[in-house]
């Protein structure tokens, strides 16, 4: 079940390095772990993504961004695609029935239609500005996810320029799972950072 904060590696934000953050996201009791790379050498990110599935072992789900065959080399709990990323029908025939499968949606329409095709969850991107991801897109604000709440079943995830001041608004939105990236990787402590989020669910 997806549902709290959604961690999401970024080494180029990073305080602490990716090995590190993700001990504080399972230690703070996150439910999922997404790893993230657009710029690491394959040789490296196979490396990095085996230590870090062993830190998420049995404590939290290990999900690959976009990176099908990464995620396969691993036996990876899923994948999250994008829009522009791998179809979800091909990701979905590649991992088999049972590995878990978000997809980044922007709209009403493309939410409902990647719940039909069986998306585990949405992710809805981005909510407010955000500087992280330099293709994000404009914000699509909170409306749109009490629209998808209203249509879809499967769980929501928010992502994209939340913090502490504006999580509040996105969390009564119906949001499932949040994720802030700059928010909590640019923080000494990243666990203390997760923990302030994840109090919103409880």
């Amino acid at each position: 079940m997806i549902k709290g904060y959604y961690f999401v590696t970024d080494a180029g934000l990073s305080k602490n390095g990716n090995r590190s953050d993700v001990k504080s996201a399972i230690e703070a009791g996150v439910s999922v772990v997404q790893y993230r790379s657009k710029t690491s050498k394959m040789e490296f990110l196979l490396e990095e993504i085996k230590t870090l599935k062993n830190i998420c072992e049995g404590k939290a789900l290990f999900i690959i961004n976009d990176i099908v065959g990464a995620a396969l080399s691993v036996d990876a709990d899923g994948v999250h695609v994008g829009q522009g990323d791998m179809p979800y029908e091909t990701a979905r025939k590649l991992l088999g029935k049972t590995k878990t499968i978000g997809v980044t949606v922007h709209d009403l329409k493309e939410a409902v239609l990647a719940e039909k095709k069986g998306a585990d969850y949405l992710g809805v991107s981005p909510i407010f500005s955000t500087t992280t991801k330099h293709d994000a897109g404009a914000p699509c604000g909170i409306e749109l996810i009490k629209e998808i709440k209203k249509n879809c079943t499967v769980p929501v995830t928010a992502i994209g320029g939340i913090t502490l001041d504006n999580v509040k608004e996105v969390v009564d939105a119906g949001a499932d799972a949040v994720c802030a990236i700059s928010a909590v990787l640019t923080k000494d402590d990243v666990k203390k950072e997760i923990e302030k989020f994840q109090a919103l669910f409880n």
